[in-house]
């Protein structure tokens, strides 16, 4: 397993141009506090024979002296160097190790495991390319396994290994394996995680480390050094948008004039028509120059000197693009932001943002919402502490050429300083959605569309015909009300009747919503009504299919939920107000919401912190208090039969 060749001894030449050829990986090592992390890096390093001879005797003689292992062998020396690091048996800085074996060339990242440390831990995860994430076999999936996960979709690493490590002290056991599998992939289903595999290791004792082991025989995959030397990550690079910096213009003499820079992501070749921007001048490639000669193809991450045909302006912080491939060149930018200064965030206070080779003031306009890594949901909140993480608008003073992060990591990044300090103080990623969020008032255009619709056939299934197949009319229910007024619970208690007696029905739940078409929304008026409009064209989406939809949302403004009867057709619209009163709201409050509504953590909460509008004349009014779940659902069924949407 180790980076010795059979080339070395016979021909030296040939076997460092095979080293130069080799594909690059680079990972961290992530989770809780004392999961394991340096170990494993340390026994990933030993196993494979990478280790020199006199750093080994070093950490052999530190670990009787300073070892956490009762003086035997404590691989995790490899990579706290920090005299702190080593007193106190934890990682506090990020370590990275190079090392590379016949197949591949590693870069590992050794993060902090602490909460205090989080940001060196996404300092560490922003270059990586893969992420494996200890969990030890005793504990389960803890808190700050969560948040590193969180942290790692965020980042947009796309490969995961989850590493259930000291498997020697649950005795080896299958069943707490797949126990750990389970919830964990419970809490992944959340995240943005691709590429999520599972592997069962003790870091200390070796256990399917390098190689596999006798003790876990009834795990069939692979090893983890197998895993990093054969996971396939050429696709995951951006080759599709050609995205250029300009760093420097290289002018040596009067006949050569050549723009410098790094390729973000894409592929260029010689005659082929580019753009700068700002200016949005056209020109083509004429040469492509670096130290070793021209190219006739170059592709991210090269540095390369590009020289054009025509004599074009341009300077550092500019961009060259593909004229008919161009990012988005907004003065008003939407990201994800990860606080990293000791101080807290100041929205409306001006800092420098630092994106690709450009450096420009702007200032945090809005947060929009904090998220909790804890449980992923979102809460209003008036700023953002260190290691905390929250959707911004961001108003610059002039337009920055971007991408979203999730296409093109090196355009979608960037990051804020300090202007009095020159700290690096928050690091961001560009969404992808339009950057200030009043794109989102889009009601009017959606009646206007929805109105136009009659006279369009868009589909070869007549509304006729499908009240003919389901025997029943289609309706949208919105069964509005506080938060624990029963809303969730009606609804499902009148689907189960509508499904017995043969009637096609669909429920949509505005916490499930957020879930997933909502995820991006928080909790102000204005995501409230856009999570109101998104929920509304789902249902007019299941009304056009023939169902009958049952939508469970707070939607406390009453004008929002007007718009939403306008857009999916007053004809089959129905309101129930589910009038439970605030006080039997507050008893059935399993979350605790009220509690920090009303110590002032959750802002703009219905009821509150925030006003709810109870429906000026809705089609029917229970109460959760006084009538039971399935009287409710009745009074609604009977609502449906008067209304002849059902017979």
């Amino acid at each position: 397993m180790s980076h010795q060749s059979d080339l070395i001894a016979t021909d030296i030449d040939a076997y460092l141009k095979q080293h130069e050829q080799k594909q690059l990986l680079r990972f961290i090592t992530c989770g809780s506090v004392d999961d394991g992390k340096s170990t494993l890096i340390g026994r990933l390093l030993y196993d494979s024979k990478l280790v020199y001879e006199d750093e080994l005797a070093k950490v052999q003689s530190d670990s009787v002296r300073q070892g956490s292992v009762a003086g035997g062998f404590d691989p995790s020396l490899f990579m706290d160097g920090l005299k702190e690091e080593r007193e106190q048996g934890i990682t506090i800085d990020v370590a990275y190790r190079y090392f590379s074996t016949a197949k591949r060339k590693f870069i590992i990242a050794d993060t902090p495991g602490h909460e205090q440390y989080t940001r060196n831990m996404a300092t560490g995860a922003s270059t990586a390319d893969l992420a494996i994430i200890l969990i030890d076999a005793r504990h389960g999936v803890l808190t700050q396994t969560r948040r590193h996960s969180f942290i790692v979709s965020l980042l947009g690493i796309r490969h995961v290994v989850v590493a259930i490590n000291k498997m020697d002290l649950v005795d080896y056991s299958e069943d707490r394996f797949n126990e750990i599998c389970t919830e964990y992939r419970a809490f992944a289903a959340r995240l943005d995680l691709p590429d999520l595999n599972f592997i069962p290791i003790s870091a200390l004792n070796g256990d399917n480390v390098v190689e596999r082991s006798e003790s876990l025989s009834w795990y069939t995959g692979t090893t983890l050094m197998n895993f990093l030397e054969t996971v396939y990550i050429g696709s995951d690079r951006n080759l599709q948008d050609f995205r250029m910096p300009v760093q420097y213009v290289n002018r040596p003499n009067l006949n050569f004039r050549g723009f410098c820079g790094t390729i973000s992501s894409g592929i260029i070749r010689p005659g082929d028509e580019i753009m700068v921007l700002p200016s949005r001048r056209k020109s083509k490639v004429k040469q492509i120059v670096t130290y070793e000669g021209e190219l006739e193809e170059a592709f991210a991450p090269l540095s390369i000197t590009l020289t054009l045909e025509d004599e074009i302006d341009a300077s550092r912080g500019d961009m060259i693009v593909r004229s008919g491939n161009l990012p988005r060149s907004e003065a008003s930018v939407e990201a994800m932001l990860v606080w990293m200064g000791e101080d807290a965030m100041v929205p409306g206070k001006t800092y420098l943002i630092k994106h690709t080779t450009q450096t420009l003031p702007g200032s945090i306009q809005t947060l929009k919402y904090r998220v909790d890594v804890n449980t992923l949901h979102r809460t209003p909140a008036p700023t953002l502490e260190l290691n905390e993480i929250g959707r911004v608008a961001i108003e610059l003073s002039a337009p920055i050429h971007m991408d979203p992060y999730r296409r093109n990591r090196s355009t979608g990044a960037f990051i804020l300083i300090d202007r009095i300090t020159n700290s690096t103080v928050a690091a961001g990623m560009v969404l992808d959605r339009g950057a200030t969020g009043k794109t989102r008032s889009v009601w009017d255009d959606d009646i206007e569309a929805a109105a136009q619709d009659d006279s369009v056939e868009v589909s070869a299934v007549s509304a006729e015909d499908r009240v003919a197949r389901f025997g029943q009319k289609p309706v949208t229910v919105l069964l509005t009300g506080l938060t624990g007024s029963g809303k969730t619970s009606i609804a499902r208690s009148v689907e189960r009747k509508l499904f017995d007696t043969g009637r096609a029905v669909a429920v949509i739940d505005g916490e499930q919503l957020r879930r997933g078409l909502s995820l991006d929304l928080g909790f102000t008026a204005e995501d409230r009504s856009e999570n109101l409009r998104r929920g509304g064209h789902v249902a007019q989406t299941l009304n056009d299919a023939g169902l009958i939809c049952l939508a469970s949302m707070v939607a406390p403004a009453e004008d929002v939920r007007q718009k939403v009867g306008k857009l999916i057709g007053g004809e089959r619209y129905l309101v129930v107000h589910v009038a439970t009163p605030l006080e039997v709201c507050r008893q059935r409050d399993t979350k605790g919401q009220y509690a920090k509504a009303d110590a002032g953590e959750l802002l703009n909460f219905p009821g509150v912190t925030a006003e709810y509008e109870a429906p000026e004349s809705p089609d029917l009014v229970v109460d959760a208090s006084s009538s039971s779940i399935s009287e409710c659902a009745d009074a609604i069924v009977e609502l449906l039969k008067s209304r002849e949407f059902i017979k």
